[in-house]
């Protein structure tokens, strides 16, 4: 045998020993399936865990994470979107051989594709100028996703040749096209400097959600200022005795969470060296024990309030605004374009945007509220499904749910001045009635009995 030979059997052998151990226990708690890793310390394995678990759409309640020495445990109490255990065998086996492979990259679906990168400022009717470029220069969409957050923007836009179905990076005089017509479109007019970014790159390998957090990060959209009483609450102290700095925040419990900040305190060179996350009722409460890379606590006043910033940010840029509209149709050369043209026309800012296309099948998710950033007018949603199609765009509970608080709230208020009017007589207003009549007659619910 040659040395080279051995040397590859040595290192096959280095990698099965440091390869991570997953247990999946259904048995130890009754709301969750609990996950154990077992793994070698090395850049990145927190991270890489978690994002798995969370791609495959499930809620994390609650985790312990501790390293000891060179050496992670971790353990992750998951369940699914309706907050029920894991009981396909499929799913189980897939996490386990996922994890353990420790090479997990989510690139199925992005070969063959070239990957558009923007940053800039954000305003209303942005991404329909963007889409719209995109039709005209014959760029199929077919994956996008977009963040907004303090009045910038960032998306991730996957697109192939709208003739040959091939990538378009081959093509440099078509790729100076597309940058320089996206460029014009992102410049900024609100005293950023040069913020406007475009980055054309090939292939599938980037993780569509860390990339964002990255753009956002590098377009430093954490340092305008927050709302305290709507801003997530992070603290940072040191604990001197043991070398660490200890991150503790608390916010209202979501999908995903978990994944961002992590993400957040990887890409600022954060390691996490003990955590804890609990969640008690919608309430989360994560609390992490990290060291910078460079083996020191937070240093300094600044740097501080620098990590606070981030991981406030983090957790806004996902945080649900607006109403869900969620579109199911044959894709079609043009129809991103047509469909965020008419959002615009109606004075729609589109918050967030998740874009999906597989098998000639078109899925997109839009976030939109009106041009301040408010609830919309039912009327204008009636009218919107009309023109782009009843069957084909359909608005989801989170909107429903806002007007039924609003019914509520207004019914009480005119309840509290009918009783006012009439000597604290009890009048019934059927104001709530009416309001929900109106939405069943728009379409937006089924029932208002």
């Amino acid at each position: 045998m040659e040395l080279s030979d051995c040397s590859n059997e040595y290192e096959k052998l280095v990698v099965r020993m440091n390869m991570p151990r997953v247990v999946i226990d259904n048995g130890v708690c009754p709301n969750s399936t609990v996950v154990k890793i077992d793994s070698a310390r090395s850049p990145g394995i927190l991270l890489e865990s978690v994002q798995l678990l969370t791609d495959m759409n499930l809620w994390i309640t609650k985790a312990y994470i501790s390293s000891d020495g060179k050496w992670n445990m971790d353990v992750f109490h998951v369940s699914d979107l309706n907050g029920n255990k894991l009981t396909d065998e499929n799913l189980i086996r897939y996490i386990e051989k996922s994890i353990e492979t420790s090479h997990y990259c989510k690139t199925e679906g992005y070969t063959g594709l070239t990957a558009l990168e923007l940053t800039g400022t954000d305003r209303v009717g942005l991404l329909s100028e963007v889409f719209a470029v995109l039709a005209d220069l014959e760029c199929d969409v077919v994956e996008a996703k977009a963040w907004t957050h303090n009045g910038r923007i960032a998306s991730m836009i996957y697109v192939r040749d709208g003739n040959s179905g091939t990538p378009i990076d081959g093509d440099s005089d078509r790729i100076q096209r597309v940058e320089g017509q996206l460029r014009n479109l992102l410049k900024a007019d609100d005293g950023y400097q040069n913020s406007t970014r475009t980055c054309v790159t090939y292939g599938g390998n980037t993780h569509m959600e860390r990339r964002l957090h990255q753009r956002m990060f590098m377009d430093r959209d954490y340092e305008k200022k927050f709302d305290s009483e709507k801003s997530p609450i992070v603290s940072v102290q040191n604990l001197e005795k043991r070398g660490y700095s200890v991150v503790n925040l608390q916010c209202k419990d979501r999908m995903k969470l978990l994944f961002d900040v992590v993400c957040t305190l990887t890409d600022m060179a954060y390691i996490v060296f003990h955590a804890a996350i609990r969640t008690v009722g919608e309430t989360a409460f994560l609390e992490f024990y990290v060291r910078h890379s460079d083996g020191h606590p937070v240093s300094s006043e600044p740097e501080r309030q620098r990590l606070i910033q981030c991981l406030q940010a983090a957790i806004e840029r996902r945080t649900v605004k607006g109403v869900r509209l969620e579109l199911c149709t044959a894709d079609r050369p043009g129809l991103l374009a047509e469909v965020t043209r008419v959002l615009r026309e109606n004075g729609l800012s589109i918050a967030r945007a998740e874009i999906s296309t597989k098998d000639g099948i078109a899925r997109n998710v839009f976030y939109v509220t009106d041009a301040n950033g408010n609830l919309i007018d039912p009327e204008i949603i009636r009218s919107i499904r009309e023109k782009i199609g009843i069957n084909d765009l359909s608005v989801k509970e989170p909107f429903l749910t806002s007007c039924r608080e609003a019914v509520e709230k207004e019914q009480h208020q005119e309840l509290q001045d009918q009783q006012g009017r009439n000597g604290g007589g009890t009048v019934l207003v059927s104001l709530g009635s009416l309001v929900m009549r109106n939405l069943y007659q728009l379409g937006l619910i089924k029932s208002y009995f």
